[in-house]
């Protein structure tokens, strides 16, 4: 029974470690700002005038909202009011 203890508490580090440095390798990845693409209430934060911070946005694709993205990809993502944009829109 010790030997079962011993090896699912193993299993257990070495899911956890495998977990913590694929959890790092994605910190590493670049990030940018797209505006235009969030849904509402699933902005990352500020989103214009009468808003704070993350989930404030008050429609979806709302052109001051932003969402963070990986970095080249923002204007690439379509929505039903246009692609992603670097600055915010009107």
């Amino acid at each position: 029974m010790t030997k079962t203890h011993a090896a699912l508490a193993a299993s257990l580090a070495l899911g956890l470690v495998a977990g913590a440095a694929h959890a790092a390798d994605q910190s590493q990845v670049p990030m940018e700002k797209c505006y235009g693409v969030s849904l509402a209430g699933k902005n990352d934060c500020k989103a214009g005038a009468g808003t704070t911070c993350a989930g404030t946005s008050k429609v979806d694709y709302q052109g001051n909202a932003w969402k963070l993205v990986k970095a080249g990809t923002c204007t690439s993502i379509k929505t039903p009011k246009g692609a992603g944009s670097l600055t915010p829109k009107a």
